[in-house]
C-alpha cells in the first residue's frame, strides 16, 4: 500500500485507482481479522478517492465506487453505526440501480448483491417492512440470474433465500419463511452433493435456519433433526479447518442446545452449550476482540440451561460472568452491546430473584430497565417490548 500511495502522490491520474483499490482489499482483510476500526479507516479512505475519480469520469469509475460504499456499509454495521452504515448501503443501492438500468447483463448482479445488504441494515434499524420488500426484489432477479445461468448464480439465489426467509421470519410470516428456507436448503443440498468443500458450509447455515422455522411452527422433532445435521456438518468442517469453522461449530451447539431444551431433553441440552462455551473460551482467549461477544451468549445460555436443571449457584456463576463481559464491551462500544449488556442483567437479577438475594436482584434490573428505557425511547419498535420485561421483572422483585 505505501508504494501505491508514493506513486499516487506523484502521478495521481494513474495510480489513484489502484491505490483505492489495494485500500479497499485491505479493509476486507482487516475486517476478516476483528481490525473494525482500522478497516473502517482504510475503506473510507477508498471510497473519498472512488468518490472524486467518479466525479471526473462516472462511466469508469461509478461501479468502483457503489463496491467500496457497500464495503463500507458492512464496516460501519460491524462497529454498531446503523445509520452511518444504512446511508452507504442506499447510496450504493442507488448507484447501482441507475448502471444495472443502463447495462442489466452487467449489473445486475451487483445490484442484487446491495438489495440484500440493504435489507440486513434495514432489519438491523427495526425497518422490517422495508427489509422485506428490499431482500424480495434481490431474490426476483436472482431467481432470473439463475434461471439463465444456474451454474453462476444458484448459489446467490439460495443466500437471498436464506435471508429472505429471515425477514418474513420477523414479520410473523412463519409458514412463507419456512417455504424460502426449504427452498434454499433444497439447492444448497443438490450444490453440496457436487461440491462439498465449496458448498457444505452454507447447506448447514441454511439447515440452522429451517431449524429456528420449525422450531417457530412447534414442529420441534424436525427443528432437531435439522439443526443436528448443521452441527454434523459443521463438526466435519472444523475438523478439517478448525481456523475457519469452530466459531460456527459453537453457534450451532449454541443453537442445538435450545431445541434440545424444547424438548426436555435438559441434559443433554446442557452438555452441548457447556461444548459451545469451551470452543468460544479458547477463541476469545485467541482473539478476545473478535470472540468476547460470543462467548458472552454463550454464558447466558448456559446460565439458563443450569438454572432449569435447579443449579443456581453455577447458573449464577455463569450470568454473572456475562454480565462482567458485556459491561466492558458496553463500554468501549455502547451502541453495540448495550442491548446485550441489559438483557443479561435482567437474566442475572432472575438467578439472584431465585436464589432469595433480592436486594441484588433489585440493583440488577433496575439498572436493565434504565438501560432499555433509553434504549426504547430512541428505537421503541425493537426495544419496547424488552423495556416492558425487565418492568415486569422489578416489579415482581419488589413485591417479594
Amino acid at each position: 500500500m505505501d508504494v501505491f500511495r508514493e506513486l499516487a502522490g506523484l502521478r495521481p491520474d494513474a495510480f489513484l485507482p489502484d491505490l483505492a483499490t489495494v485500500l479497499n482489499n485491505l479493509s476486507v482483510d482487516l475486517g476478516g481479522l476483528g481490525r473494525r476500526e482500522e478497516a473502517l479507516a482504510v475503506i473510507t479512505e477508498a471510497v473519498e478517492i472512488r468518490r472524486e475519480l467518479a466525479g471526473l469520469r462516472p462511466d469508469a469509475f461509478l461501479p468502483n465506487l457503489a463496491m467500496s460504499l457497500n464495503n463500507l456499509s458492512i464496516r460501519l454495521g460491524g462497529l454498531g453505526r446503523r445509520e452511518e452504515a444504512l446511508a452507504a448501503i442506499t447510496e450504493a443501492v442507488e448507484i447501482r440501480r441507475e448502471l444495472a438500468g443502463l447495462r442489466p447483463d452487467a449489473f445486475l448482479p451487483d445490484l442484487a448483491m446491495s438489495l440484500n445488504n440493504l435489507s440486513s441494515h434495514l432489519g438491523d434499524l427495526g425497518r422490517r417492512e422495508e427489509a422485506l420488500a428490499a431482500i424480495t426484489e434481490a431474490v426476483e432477479i436472482r431467481r432470473e440470474l439463475a434461471g439463465l445461468h444456474p451454474d453462476a448464480f444458484l448459489p446467490d439465489l439460495a443466500t437471498s433465500l436464506n435471508n429472505l426467509s429471515n425477514h418474513l421470519g420477523d414479520l410473523g410470516r412463519r409458514e412463507e419463511g419456512l417455504a424460502a428456507i426449504t427452498e434454499a436448503v433444497e439447492i444448497r443440498r443438490e450444490l453440496a452433493g457436487l461440491r462439498p468443500d465449496a458448498f457444505l458450509p452454507d447447506l448447514a447455515t441454511s439447515l440452522n435456519n429451517q431449524s429456528v422455522r420449525l422450531e417457530h411452527l412447534g414442529r420441534l422433532e424436525e427443528a432437531l433433526a435439522a439443526i443436528t445435521e448443521a452441527v454434523d456438518a459443521y463438526r466435519e468442517l472444523a475438523g478439517l479447518r478448525p481456523d475457519a469453522f469452530l466459531p460456527n461449530l459453537a453457534t450451532v451447539l449454541n443453537n442445538l442446545s435450545s431445541h434440545l431444551g424444547d424438548l426436555g431433553r435438559r441434559e443433554e441440552g446442557l452438555a452441548v452449550i457447556t461444548e459451545a462455551v469451551e470452543i468460544r473460551r479458547e477463541l476469545a482467549g485467541l482473539r478476545p476482540d473478535v470472540f468476547l461477544p460470543d462467548l458472552a451468549t454463550v454464558l447466558n445460555n448456559l446460565s439458563s440451561h443450569l438454572g432449569d436443571l435447579g443449579r443456581r449457584e453455577e447458573g449464577l456463576a455463569a450470568i454473572t460472568e456475562a454480565v462482567d463481559v458485556y459491561r466492558e464491551l458496553a463500554r468501549v462500544r455502547p451502541d453495540a452491546f448495550l442491548p446485550n449488556l441489559a438483557t443479561s442483567l435482567h437474566n442475572f437479577a432472575i438467578r439472584l430473584g431465585g436464589l432469595e438475594r433480592l436486594e441484588e436482584a433489585l440493583a440488577a434490573i433496575t439498572e436493565a430497565v434504565e438501560i432499555r428505557r433509553e434504549l426504547a425511547r430512541l428505537r421503541p419498535d425493537v426495544h419496547q417490548s424488552e423495556l416492558d420485561r425487565s418492568l415486569e421483572v422489578r416489579s415482581w422483585l419488589r413485591s417479594r
